[in-house]
């Protein structure tokens, strides 16, 4: 119950209290999907399913999308591709971060870090496209390897990482007055991030099992479970999160960072 408590303080605190184990839900594997999947996983009794607040993650190869269709489908957030390295703004996230907002869904912007830039060069970047009025959440930093970039493979030893990954999120926070969300995967926490950011809440990718399994004592806010999923209003597969505590820790949090 303490842990609970912990969520409803601000955002530098959501990372320490928001985990796999923080749930006031009715402990059962037999809650039903709030959506469609195309190619469904069994989590076994900590599925997914046990969270009350979902959102959805999206970049221009969603396509058109009916942000009120995806808003009374159950869609709590929405996290909007906007910018990677220092050259490249999704074409579509002006568009979508403007439908969000207009159909009540709680949306925020998110950067592809490229190893082959500078922090400060991705910071100006993100900065110059990046209007403080979409970013009703926390900005989220993507940290991850991309071994099928056509430009950069480039794999920095650890140290080097995380510096240049702390460096981009303090010019981050300094802008818009919120700490970022860090995203990031199995492959590049382990090889980067295990036991650093324990201040920064963490969103999570693991499509084939609990997180708590398969990150190393990471505590994090958001889960992506699914690359498969069916969200009314967006055709096509559509990454699907959940947030880590209950629909009123999500209320409570959501007036600390909208503010």
């Amino acid at each position: 119950m303490r842990r609970l408590i912990l969520a409803l303080l601000p955002l530098a605190l959501l990372a320490s209290s928001c985990s796999t184990t923080d749930y006031d839900l009715v402990s059962t594997a037999s809650v039903p999907p709030r959506f469609d999947d195309k190619d469904p996983q069994d989590f076994g009794a900590r599925n997914p399913h046990r969270h009350e607040v979902h959102g959805i993650d999206v970049s221009k190869w969603n396509g058109d999308i009916d942000w009120p269709a995806v808003k009374k489908s159950g869609v709590s957030f929405a996290f909007l591709k906007a910018t990677e390295g220092t050259d490249r703004l999704d074409s579509r996230f002006a568009e979508y971060w403007r439908g969000a907002r207009a159909a009540g869904v709680a949306h925020a912007p998110y950067h592809f870090y490229y190893f082959c830039s500078t922090a400060d060069a991705q910071a100006d970047w993100f900065i110059a496209n990046v209007p403080k009025e979409a970013v009703q959440l926390p900005p989220v930093l993507d940290a991850e390897w991309n071994p099928v970039s056509p430009t950069c493979k480039l794999r920095p030893p650890p140290d080097e990482v995380r510096t240049a990954l702390q460096r981009f999120m303090d010019r981050i926070e300094k802008h818009y007055g919120k700490r970022p969300i860090i995203y990031t995967t199995v492959d590049f926490h382990r090889d980067n991030l295990v036991g650093h950011f324990e201040a920064y809440p963490f969103w999570l990718r693991s499509v084939a099992n609990h997180p708590e399994n398969i990150y190393s004592a990471r505590k994090w806010a958001f889960w992506q479970y699914t690359s498969t999923g069916v969200v009314p209003g967006i055709s096509g597969n559509t990454d699907i999160n959940v947030f880590a505590g209950s629909a009123k820790n999500w209320n409570s949090w959501m007036k600390t960072v909208s503010r």
